[in-house]
Protein backbone atom coordinates (compact mmCIF):
# COMPACT_ATOMS: atom_id res chain seq x y z
CA UNK A 1 0.00 0.00 0.00
CA UNK A 2 2.80 2.36 0.97
CA UNK A 3 4.79 1.52 -2.17
CA UNK A 4 1.71 2.16 -4.28
CA UNK A 5 1.26 5.54 -2.59
CA UNK A 6 4.89 6.43 -3.16
CA UNK A 7 4.62 5.41 -6.80
CA UNK A 8 1.56 7.63 -7.35
CA UNK A 9 3.22 10.50 -5.52
CA UNK A 10 6.33 10.23 -7.66
CA UNK A 11 4.33 9.83 -10.86
CA UNK A 12 2.13 12.88 -10.26
CA UNK A 13 5.05 14.81 -8.85
CA UNK A 14 6.89 14.53 -12.15
CA UNK A 15 4.27 16.62 -13.93
CA UNK A 16 3.67 20.37 -13.73
CA UNK A 17 0.62 21.74 -11.96
CA UNK A 18 -1.68 24.26 -13.62
CA UNK A 19 -4.52 26.53 -12.55
CA UNK A 20 -7.93 25.81 -14.10
CA UNK A 21 -10.47 28.59 -14.52
CA UNK A 22 -13.81 29.25 -16.18
CA UNK A 23 -14.68 32.37 -18.17
CA UNK A 24 -18.31 33.23 -18.90
CA UNK A 25 -19.46 34.88 -22.12
CA UNK A 26 -22.74 36.31 -20.79
CA UNK A 27 -25.11 37.34 -23.59
CA UNK A 28 -28.37 39.26 -23.46
CA UNK A 29 -30.65 40.77 -26.07
CA UNK A 30 -32.18 44.24 -26.34
CA UNK A 31 -33.39 46.58 -29.11
CA UNK A 32 -32.39 44.27 -31.92
CA UNK A 33 -28.83 43.69 -30.66
CA UNK A 34 -26.96 40.99 -28.77
CA UNK A 35 -25.34 42.39 -25.66
CA UNK A 36 -22.17 41.16 -23.93
CA UNK A 37 -21.52 41.62 -20.21
CA UNK A 38 -17.99 42.83 -19.41
CA UNK A 39 -16.23 44.19 -16.37
CA UNK A 40 -12.95 46.02 -15.70
CA UNK A 41 -10.44 43.48 -14.37
CA UNK A 42 -9.76 44.21 -10.70
CA UNK A 43 -6.24 42.76 -10.38
CA UNK A 44 -2.96 42.45 -12.25
CA UNK A 45 -2.01 41.59 -14.88
CA UNK A 46 -4.13 43.81 -17.16
CA UNK A 47 -5.86 45.48 -14.21
CA UNK A 48 -8.55 47.91 -15.35
CA UNK A 49 -8.90 46.43 -18.83
CA UNK A 50 -12.14 44.91 -20.05
CA UNK A 51 -12.64 41.24 -19.25
CA UNK A 52 -15.20 38.47 -19.22
CA UNK A 53 -16.56 37.37 -15.85
CA UNK A 54 -14.66 34.38 -14.57
CA UNK A 55 -12.86 32.65 -11.73
CA UNK A 56 -10.92 29.58 -10.66
CA UNK A 57 -12.52 26.16 -10.22
CA UNK A 58 -12.49 25.26 -6.56
CA UNK A 59 -11.40 21.96 -5.05
CA UNK A 60 -14.93 20.61 -4.49
CA UNK A 61 -16.67 21.65 -7.73
CA UNK A 62 -16.84 20.76 -11.40
CA UNK A 63 -16.37 23.32 -14.17
CA UNK A 64 -20.18 23.45 -14.66
CA UNK A 65 -20.65 24.16 -10.96
CA UNK A 66 -17.97 26.86 -11.05
CA UNK A 67 -19.61 28.56 -14.02
CA UNK A 68 -23.04 28.40 -12.34
CA UNK A 69 -21.55 29.86 -9.16
CA UNK A 70 -19.98 32.77 -11.05
CA UNK A 71 -23.21 33.46 -12.95
CA UNK A 72 -25.23 33.40 -9.71
CA UNK A 73 -22.75 35.66 -7.95
CA UNK A 74 -22.70 38.12 -10.84
CA UNK A 75 -26.35 38.26 -11.94
CA UNK A 76 -28.26 36.94 -8.93
CA UNK A 77 -29.96 34.36 -11.18
CA UNK A 78 -30.29 30.59 -10.86
CA UNK A 79 -30.86 28.11 -13.69
CA UNK A 80 -29.31 30.26 -16.39
CA UNK A 81 -28.91 28.50 -19.72
CA UNK A 82 -25.20 27.89 -20.25
CA UNK A 83 -23.07 25.66 -22.43
CA UNK A 84 -19.37 24.92 -22.49
CA UNK A 85 -17.68 26.30 -25.60
CA UNK A 86 -14.04 25.23 -25.62
CA UNK A 87 -10.87 24.88 -23.59
CA UNK A 88 -8.22 27.58 -23.99
CA UNK A 89 -4.82 26.09 -23.23
CA UNK A 90 -2.11 28.21 -24.86
CA UNK A 91 0.96 28.08 -22.56
CA UNK A 92 1.45 31.85 -22.60
CA UNK A 93 -2.18 32.98 -22.45
CA UNK A 94 -1.51 34.56 -19.05
CA UNK A 95 1.76 36.11 -17.92
CA UNK A 96 1.90 35.27 -14.21
CA UNK A 97 1.03 31.55 -14.22
CA UNK A 98 -0.08 28.72 -16.48
CA UNK A 99 -3.88 29.00 -16.50
CA UNK A 100 -6.16 26.73 -18.51
CA UNK A 101 -9.60 28.26 -19.03
CA UNK A 102 -12.87 26.58 -19.93
CA UNK A 103 -15.14 29.08 -21.67
CA UNK A 104 -18.92 28.98 -21.30
CA UNK A 105 -21.57 31.06 -22.95
CA UNK A 106 -24.73 31.95 -21.02
CA UNK A 107 -28.02 33.52 -22.11
CA UNK A 108 -29.63 36.05 -19.74
CA UNK A 109 -32.93 37.91 -19.89
CA UNK A 110 -32.09 41.58 -19.44
CA UNK A 111 -35.26 42.19 -17.44
CA UNK A 112 -34.36 39.61 -14.79
CA UNK A 113 -30.80 40.12 -13.60
CA UNK A 114 -29.86 41.92 -10.37
CA UNK A 115 -28.63 45.34 -11.46
CA UNK A 116 -27.10 46.09 -8.05
CA UNK A 117 -24.84 43.05 -8.29
CA UNK A 118 -23.59 44.20 -11.68
CA UNK A 119 -22.79 47.61 -10.24
CA UNK A 120 -20.68 45.99 -7.52
CA UNK A 121 -18.38 44.63 -10.22
CA UNK A 122 -18.56 47.71 -12.42
CA UNK A 123 -20.00 45.42 -15.10
CA UNK A 124 -21.42 46.93 -18.29
CA UNK A 125 -23.49 45.59 -21.19
CA UNK A 126 -21.86 46.21 -24.58
CA UNK A 127 -23.33 45.62 -28.02
CA UNK A 128 -21.25 43.05 -29.88
CA UNK A 129 -20.74 45.61 -32.63
CA UNK A 130 -19.20 48.02 -30.11
CA UNK A 131 -17.21 45.54 -28.03
CA UNK A 132 -14.01 47.08 -26.62
CA UNK A 133 -10.62 45.41 -26.71
CA UNK A 134 -10.54 42.50 -24.25
CA UNK A 135 -7.72 40.98 -22.23
CA UNK A 136 -5.83 37.82 -23.17
CA UNK A 137 -7.79 35.54 -25.52
CA UNK A 138 -11.24 36.70 -24.39
CA UNK A 139 -12.12 38.07 -27.84
CA UNK A 140 -11.59 34.59 -29.27
CA UNK A 141 -13.83 33.19 -26.54
CA UNK A 142 -16.60 35.59 -27.58
CA UNK A 143 -16.19 34.69 -31.26
CA UNK A 144 -16.34 30.95 -30.56
CA UNK A 145 -19.33 31.45 -28.26
CA UNK A 146 -21.23 33.31 -30.97
CA UNK A 147 -20.44 30.51 -33.44
CA UNK A 148 -21.73 27.96 -30.90
CA UNK A 149 -24.93 29.97 -30.38
CA UNK A 150 -25.44 30.20 -34.14
CA UNK A 151 -25.05 26.45 -34.43
CA UNK A 152 -27.58 25.93 -31.62
CA UNK A 153 -30.02 28.31 -33.29
CA UNK A 154 -29.65 26.27 -36.47
CA UNK A 155 -31.25 23.15 -35.02
CA UNK A 156 -33.20 24.43 -32.00
CA UNK A 157 -35.54 27.40 -31.88
CA UNK A 158 -33.83 29.99 -29.69
CA UNK A 159 -35.76 32.70 -27.93
CA UNK A 160 -37.13 31.48 -24.63
CA UNK A 161 -33.84 32.36 -22.90
CA UNK A 162 -33.63 35.87 -24.38
CA UNK A 163 -37.17 37.06 -25.21
CA UNK A 164 -40.15 37.74 -22.91
CA UNK A 165 -42.69 34.95 -22.44
CA UNK A 166 -44.88 36.59 -25.10
CA UNK A 167 -43.36 37.89 -28.33
CA UNK A 168 -44.28 38.65 -31.92
CA UNK A 169 -42.83 36.86 -34.91
CA UNK A 170 -41.10 40.10 -35.87
CA UNK A 171 -39.38 40.18 -32.49
CA UNK A 172 -38.30 36.55 -32.90
CA UNK A 173 -36.97 37.26 -36.40
CA UNK A 174 -35.00 40.27 -35.19
CA UNK A 175 -33.44 38.13 -32.48
CA UNK A 176 -32.36 35.64 -35.15
CA UNK A 177 -31.00 38.46 -37.26
CA UNK A 178 -28.95 39.63 -34.27
CA UNK A 179 -27.63 36.12 -33.70
CA UNK A 180 -26.70 35.51 -37.34
CA UNK A 181 -25.77 39.18 -37.93
CA UNK A 182 -27.66 39.47 -41.19
CA UNK A 183 -31.18 40.19 -42.43
CA UNK A 184 -33.69 37.38 -42.97
CA UNK A 185 -36.65 37.44 -45.35
CA UNK A 186 -39.70 38.23 -43.16
CA UNK A 187 -42.24 36.21 -45.14
CA UNK A 188 -40.06 33.12 -45.45
CA UNK A 189 -39.07 33.25 -41.79
CA UNK A 190 -42.70 33.53 -40.68
CA UNK A 191 -43.84 30.65 -42.89
CA UNK A 192 -41.07 28.28 -41.89
CA UNK A 193 -41.15 29.06 -38.16
CA UNK A 194 -44.91 28.53 -37.97
CA UNK A 195 -44.52 25.25 -39.86
CA UNK A 196 -42.54 23.84 -36.92
CA UNK A 197 -45.70 23.75 -34.81
CA UNK A 198 -44.00 24.71 -31.56
CA UNK A 199 -45.41 28.23 -31.12
CA UNK A 200 -48.80 29.03 -29.61
CA UNK A 201 -50.63 32.12 -30.80
CA UNK A 202 -52.45 34.22 -28.22
CA UNK A 203 -55.48 36.45 -28.77
CA UNK A 204 -53.47 39.51 -27.78
CA UNK A 205 -51.91 41.81 -30.31
CA UNK A 206 -49.01 44.24 -30.30
CA UNK A 207 -50.23 47.42 -31.99
CA UNK A 208 -46.80 49.06 -32.03
CA UNK A 209 -45.60 47.14 -35.10
CA UNK A 210 -48.45 48.07 -37.46
CA UNK A 211 -51.98 49.52 -37.56
CA UNK A 212 -53.39 46.03 -37.98
CA UNK A 213 -51.32 44.75 -35.06
CA UNK A 214 -49.23 41.60 -34.68
CA UNK A 215 -50.23 38.58 -32.62
CA UNK A 216 -48.17 37.58 -29.63
CA UNK A 217 -46.80 34.03 -29.52
CA UNK A 218 -45.32 31.82 -26.83
CA UNK A 219 -43.56 28.46 -26.75
CA UNK A 220 -45.95 25.55 -26.34
CA UNK A 221 -45.47 23.78 -23.03
CA UNK A 222 -43.97 20.30 -23.32
CA UNK A 223 -43.36 20.60 -27.06
CA UNK A 224 -39.85 19.79 -28.16
CA UNK A 225 -37.96 22.78 -29.51
CA UNK A 226 -35.33 20.60 -31.16
CA UNK A 227 -36.29 21.12 -34.79
CA UNK A 228 -34.01 21.37 -37.79
CA UNK A 229 -34.37 25.01 -38.83
CA UNK A 230 -30.89 25.40 -40.25
CA UNK A 231 -32.12 24.85 -43.78
CA UNK A 232 -34.95 27.29 -43.23
CA UNK A 233 -32.69 30.24 -42.53
CA UNK A 234 -29.91 28.91 -44.76
CA UNK A 235 -27.02 29.04 -42.31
Amino acid sequence: MESSGNFLSEMYGEHPRHYVAVDCVILGYSNGELKLLLYPRSFEPSKGNWSLLGGFIQQNESSDQAAARILKKTTGLDNIFMEQVAAFTAPNREEVARVISLAYYALVRLDRYDENRLKEYGATWYSLSEMPKLIFDHTEMVEKSLAKLQFKAGYQLVGSELLPEMFTLTQLRRLYEAIFQRELDPGNFRKKILSLGILKRSNRKDSSESKKGAYFYSYQQGNSQEKDIGRIIKI
